[in-house]
C-alpha cells in the first residue's frame, strides 16, 4: 500500500490542438524559465523530482516567519488518525491581537508528491493574514508515493479535527474556520468539505480552493488539449495520481474523498471560491466542480484567469493579472469575514 514502486503507465501525447493564447506577460514569465521546469514528471524521474524540491524549495524558520516580531509562530505537532503518525501543523497569527481569529487551515501545493508546510506561509502572511486580521495553520502532510491515500487527507482531517477542538486555546473562533489549498492543496480542501459535511463537522465557514486538483481521470477537454504546454501536462498528472492512489488509480470506484470531482452530490458544502487559468489542464474540472456546487443549490464564486497557465501568480506575481487574481481571493475573504461576523465580542481586538 505504501511502497515506492510506481508502474511506468504514461498516456499517449494527443494530437496536438489549439490552444487559449497565454497572458502576454505570463508568456514572458515562462519563457524565461526555459525548458528544465517544463520537463514532465514521470514514474522514471519522479524521485530525482522530488529530491530535487525538497533541496531548493523554501523552508523559512520559526524566526524568518516572526518577521521582527509582527507574527506569533507555532509548530505543533497534533495526533494522526488511528495508527497514524503525529502531524506536523505550523501555526501564525499576528502579533498582539487578543481574542479569537477567524482561521484559514491551509494545504501547500505540489501535485501530492512535492511541497511543505513552510514555503506557503510568507504570501500568506502578507496577503490575508495581516490585512484580514486572520489566523493560518498550515499542514505538513505525507506525500505521494511513500504516503499513497488516505494518508495526506488523514493527516490533514486529523490536524483540523485537533484546531477545532483546541481553538480556545489556539486563540481562533471555532465558528469561523476555513479550509484553502492550491492545486493539490486545493484538492485537500475540497475532500476536507466533503468529509466534514458526511461526518458531522467540524462546521466550515468556507472553502477556498485555487487551481485545485479534483480529478484523477484526466479525460476533461482541457486536459487534452493543454497537453505539453505550460507548467503541468497529462503525463504529469497521470504519474502524481497513480503516486497517489497506488492500484486504485484508473478504477472505477475511486472514494470522492481521493478525487472530489468523482462526487456525484454536492450539496450541503460551506461557500467556495474557486479560480483557475483558461491555459491550465485543470480548467474543465474545476469550472465543472463549480456548476455541480450551484446545480446542488450551493454557492460558488468561480474565476477563470484568461491566458493563465497552472500556478500562473507564482510564476509571474507582478503581472497585472495576478494582482487581479490575488485581489479577487482577497475580497472573497473578506466579504465571508464580514457576513460571519456576529455582535458580539468575537472579533480580534487590539490588547489594553
Amino acid at each position: 500500500m505504501h511502497g515506492m514502486d510506481l508502474p511506468h503507465r504514461i498516456p499517449s501525447v494527443p494530437t496536438p490542438m489549439a490552444v487559449p493564447p497565454f497572458d502576454p506577460e505570463l508568456g514572458v514569465a515562462l519563457e524565461s524559465l526555459g525548458n528544465g521546469p517544463r520537463e514532465p514528471v514521470t514514474p522514471g524521474n519522479l524521485a530525482a523530482r522530488q529530491e530535487r524540491d525538497a533541496a531548493t524549495r523554501p523552508r523559512p524558520t520559526a524566526d524568518d516567519l516572526r518577521a521582527d516580531g509582527r507574527f506569533e509562530v507555532a509548530e505543533l505537532s497534533v495526533p494522526g488518525l488511528r495508527d497514524g503518525p503525529d502531524v506536523t501543523l505550523v501555526s501564525v497569527r499576528p502579533a498582539g491581537l487578543e481574542g479569537p481569529l477567524p482561521l484559514l487551515y491551509y494545504m501547500h501545493g505540489g501535485a501530492m508528491i512535492m511541497g511543505n508546510a513552510w514555503s506557503v506561509l510568507p504570501r500568506i502572511l502578507g496577503e490575508w493574514v495581516l490585512p484580514l486580521d486572520m489566523a493560518v495553520i498550515s499542514v505538513e502532510y505525507r506525500l505521494a508515493p511513500r504516503t499513497r491515500y488516505p494518508g495526506p487527507l488523514e493527516d490533514c482531517y486529523a490536524g483540523l479535527l485537533w484546531a477545532a477542538e483546541h481553538a480556545a486555546e489556539l486563540g481562533i473562533d471555532a465558528d469561523r474556520l476555513i479550509v484553502g489549498g492550491k492545486s493539490a492543496g486545493g484538492g485537500l480542501a475540497a475532500a476536507l468539505a466533503l468529509l466534514t459535511r458526511d461526518h458531522g463537522g467540524p462546521g466550515l465557514l468556507g472553502q477556498l480552493l485555487l487551481c485545485p486538483m479534483l480529478d484523477d481521470r484526466g479525460h476533461t477537454f482541457s486536459s487534452r488539449q493543454m497537453s505539453g504546454t505550460g507548467l503541468w501536462d497529462l503525463v504529469s498528472h497521470e504519474t502524481a495520481w497513480q503516486a497517489l492512489l497506488g492500484d486504485l488509480h484508473g478504477a472505477a470506484d475511486v472514494p470522492p474523498y481521493a478525487a472530489p470531482a468523482r462526487e456525484t452530490d454536492l450539496s450541503g458544502l460551506p461557500p467556495a471560491f474557486i479560480d483557475v487559468g483558461s491555459a491550465e489542464m485543470f480548467r474543465d474540472e474545476d469550472v465543472a466542480y463549480a456548476n455541480g456546487i450551484w446545480q446542488a443549490g450551493g454557492q460558488a464564486e468561480l474565476h477563470v484567469w484568461p491566458g493563465a497557465y497552472h500556478g500562473f501568480d507564482g510564476m509571474a506575481p507582478q503581472a497585472a493579472i495576478s494582482k487581479d487574481a490575488r485581489d479577487a481571493r482577497t475580497r472573497w475573504l473578506r466579504r465571508l469575514l464580514a457576513q460571519s461576523r456576529n455582535t458580539g465580542d468575537t472579533g480580534p481586538r487590539p490588547p489594553g
